[in-house]
């Protein structure tokens, strides 16, 4: 995987802070070359935020019977899926990956579109509940889940950061101009052996 810029940022609040782990799930890691490697890096990442008492969120993709109802067809991105009941909800392929061990203190958010925040997800209200303003990021895909929820992010001026090596795509060009030339506008780069330099502020 290309290197990209690793952040200048030192430090973090941890009772500040929320880890994202977004779409480790059996039907999106079969599309992603190399996504065992990034899968590792994510549970990685987990124990970290475990270590140091961050918040962990999970996030995963699941269409109930009436969400797949709900997709109407000029939806390029959901349409087939919906009506082939690729991620319907309740099955292995739609599950967290065996590997990420949910625990009681966790969020885990179900979603129907592509962001984290898209859709009726509660995910803003748990953390502005919870007091945070800084997330990182790691999932699948880079140009899907990770584009979008730091966007939305972004804009709603979290503090950013994105695990690069726990974050990957169908297509690496793609992983590597957006984790190298576009994601770096709006979050720091950093790699899961990053995390253990991130001291409390």
């Amino acid at each position: 995987m290309t290197s990209v810029p690793h952040t200048t940022a030192t430090a973090i609040d941890p009772t500040r802070t929320a880890l994202l782990l977004m779409d480790f799930q059996p039907a999106v890691l079969a599309a992603v070359p190399g996504s065992a490697d990034v899968l590792a890096r994510a549970s990685e990442a987990l124990g970290w935020a475990r270590t140091h008492d961050v918040q962990v969120v999970f996030v995963r993709v699941a269409l109930t019977p009436a969400d797949a109802a709900a997709v109407p067809d000029r939806n390029k991105t959901f349409a087939q899926a919906a009506r082939a009941g690729w991620l319907e909800d309740g099955t292995p392929a739609t599950a967290l990956h065996d590997s990420l061990k949910v625990h009681e203190r966790d969020l885990t958010i179900r979603k129907v579109r592509i962001s984290a925040f898209a859709s009726d997800t509660d995910l803003r209200a748990q953390l502005l509940q919870r007091g945070i303003d800084t997330l990182i990021l790691g999932g699948l895909t880079t140009s899907g889940v990770v584009l979008t929820t730091l966007r939305q992010a972004a804009d709603e001026d979290y503090r950013l950061f994105v695990l690069t090596d726990a974050t990957g795509d169908t297509d690496p060009e793609v992983h590597r101009v957006l984790t190298e030339k576009v994601f770096p506008h709006q979050a720091e780069m950093i790699t899961t052996t990053d995390l253990a330099n991130l001291s409390s502020a």
